[in-house]
């Protein structure tokens, strides 16, 4: 089985059940032969969980990592705060050693957006090895640093599922998703754009608080 997808978890801003609505949105959408896990920090790595930024998932590019966790070939991260809508098999089905989401911020420029990669085994180890909290500093930042600003600066041209229709991938009420406007955030529309596959909400949005919408009433379940 080459295909793992894994979310992380740590910390008590979620709990188990965005664990197992994500492992079930997730089996009714991928339809090829797959792993599904849930990953926490190394020991080592709890440091890196005491600040903001995501640090302690850029383990997965450390080949040893990936050795002992017995991931061979593709490794797909998605957050927990994501809610599967679609078919993922075109997700996944691509060469490239390294994909992650783009487009969707809207104040920070960093291009990048942590909340769904793929990782081939081996590729790009320097991203774990040149890692440091005092090297993510340095690198240009908007709140504090983070994972995504890391990546950027470690892999500036990596292949990218763009938001909006292209790929199907959306980050809530952020670029991209339909009605928002660039700056100004106005209201946009609620209903799932057509041909969505996976909406990600991201900052203070969640998508238990939202369950209100009938998208994420039918799609955010076990």
């Amino acid at each position: 089985m080459a295909l793992v997808v894994c979310t992380w978890l740590w910390g008590a801003k979620y709990g188990r059940e965005y664990v197992e609505r994500l492992r079930a949105g997730v089996a009714r959408h991928l339809t090829q032969p797959h792993k599904f896990v849930v990953f926490e920090p190394e020991p080592e790595d709890k440091h890196l969980t005491e600040k903001p930024g995501c640090f302690c998932r850029m383990r997965m590019f450390s080949p040893e990592w990936q050795a002992n966790k017995i991931i061979t070939d593709r490794l797909v991260c998605i957050d927990l705060d994501t809610v599967i809508t679609g078919a993922l098999d075109p997700l996944f089905d691509r060469p490239e050693p390294f994909v992650i989401l783009q487009g969707g911020n809207a104040s920070n420029p960093c291009p990048y957006n942590g909340a769904l990669m793929m990782l081939r085994a081996g590729a790009h180890p320097d991203v774990w090895s040149d890692f440091s909290l005092e090297a993510a500093s340095k690198v240009p930042f908007d709140s504090f640093p983070d994972d995504q600003g890391w990546l950027w600066h470690k892999v500036p041209n990596a292949a990218g599922w763009k938001t909006g229709s292209e790929h199907g991938v959306y980050v809530f009420r952020k670029p991209g998703w339909p009605g928002f406007s660039d700056r100004r955030h106005s209201i946009p529309d609620d209903s799932l754009p057509q041909g969505a596959r996976l909406v990600t909400f991201s900052g203070w949005r969640n998508p238990k608080t939202f369950r209100h919408l009938k998208w994420v009433r039918e799609n955010w379940r076990v």
